[in-house]
């Protein structure tokens, strides 16, 4: 089999760029070790940036998302009881979308099915060759066959720990990571969010987050030790736990019931570099991670695949390279922004349990600096909202 571009994941990531670039004519073979049902009841991200719900619209795939999703103007913090609301609107003259990260897959699905383009699910020991040469390919597993696949390029779009960023030589690349010693337990529940916008709240018994899915499917967070096991927080412990951190005003309008879904996440910063490797690139959570306080993780996804997929029509329309050889340095400069503002975010918010008294007083000044300077919230709109692609 022969294809130009052979994409590694069909998250979000390989989906939008394997739309981007069939509507430039381009093609392309989506390659998932999982189910299709698997990746559909992913549970992720819901925050949309402005540019991201721009690049959707812009790629057809928007129909619904404008329908459904649920346009925020302002997000809300709460800080040891004080509550200050940034008005993105005012602000910086933008807005978010909450619209979930398994909608935007399942948009991105339908769209690749009435185009025709192939995906391949439950492809199996997928293995990257020769993307240092002029003649990359990719062999799989499927059904006890095996299948090569020859290529132009390779998208590695394929998460954390995918197979993608493995086949680079360890000495061709470089990590940078910071591990948080806390995690996120989160719930989603069939119930109407507690409040139009997120309310992000720092407690002295830890951070919580109250987001939304939908007008009718709520998500809901707190901070936990990275030791503690679903097992130990049955519902019970988990709404009891939120009220106690939220004001009470909000912890007397939560709506609870039976969690439709209940998971820890570890909290993590990461990237990688370079983002290209002969005729591999690297995009999404192949290339970088953030802490979900930022709302940035699909939304990086989002811009990369949009870089990637102009430098490749590009290098098929133009037959220029400058795209392509641009492409990692361009990436990177608005992912090591997203993860400043990730880890800003995080670090403002979170009770870290080695902080030192200093520390935990830089942490007041800080929101104090935030709550009497509307230069420092528009700043946080900027990023929030999303920086220029």
């Amino acid at each position: 089999m022969r294809t130009e571009i052979a994409i590694i994941g069909a998250g979000p990531a390989g989906l939008l760029l394997g739309h981007l670039l069939q509507n430039q004519g381009i093609e392309t073979l989506i390659l998932e070790r999982h189910t299709r049902d698997y990746v559909l009841g992913r549970i992720r991200a819901g925050i949309l940036e402005h540019g991201t719900r721009e690049i959707l619209n812009q790629a057809g795939v928007g129909q619904r998302m404008e329908a459904e999703g649920l346009v925020h103007e302002g997000v809300e913090l709460c800080f040891d009881g004080t509550r200050l609301r940034i008005d993105f609107r005012d602000l910086v003259g933008r807005e978010v979308m909450a619209y979930g990260q398994t909608e935007v897959t399942q948009d991105l699905m339908a769209a690749r099915d009435a185009s025709g383009a192939l995906s391949v699910y439950e492809a199996e020991d997928v293995t990257l060759h020769d993307f240092a040469g002029s003649r990359p390919m990719v062999s799989y597993r499927k059904d006890g066959a095996r299948h090569e696949v020859a290529c132009d390029f390779i998208a590695g779009c394929d998460g954390f720990h995918g197979p993608s960023r493995h086949a680079v030589p360890a000495g061709a690349i470089e990590v940078f990571e910071r591990i948080y010693p806390f995690g996120w337990l989160g719930v989603l529940v069939d119930q109407p969010p507690v409040a139009t916008e997120l309310i992000y709240t720092h407690h002295p018994r830890g951070f919580a987050l109250c987001s939304m899915r939908s007008r009718a499917r709520s998500r809901y967070y707190v901070q936990c030790p990275l030791e503690d096991h679903v097992d130990a927080w049955p519902d019970a412990r988990f709404w009891d736990e939120l009220r106690r951190r939220l004001p009470p005003a909000t912890a007397e309008a939560l709506r609870t019931g039976p969690a439709i879904e209940k998971s820890i996440a570890p909290l993590r910063s990461f990237v990688a570099e370079p983002l290209r490797f002969g005729r591999l690139f690297l995009a999404g959570d192949a290339a970088h991670i953030v802490p979900p306080t930022g709302a940035k993780g699909l939304n990086l996804a989002a811009s990369d695949v949009c870089y990637l997929a102009a430098a490749l029509t590009e290098h098929y329309r133009e037959k220029s390279d400058a795209g392509l050889d641009a492409y990692s340095a361009r990436a990177l400069r608005r992912v090591w922004k997203a993860e400043r503002f990730s880890w800003w975010m995080t670090t403002l918010l979170h009770q870290f349990p080695d902080a030192s008294p200093f520390e935990r007083r830089l942490q007041h000044a800080e929101f104090g600096h935030l709550a009497g300077s509307r230069f420092a919230q528009a700043s946080l709109a900027d990023n929030y909202t999303g920086l220029p692609l």
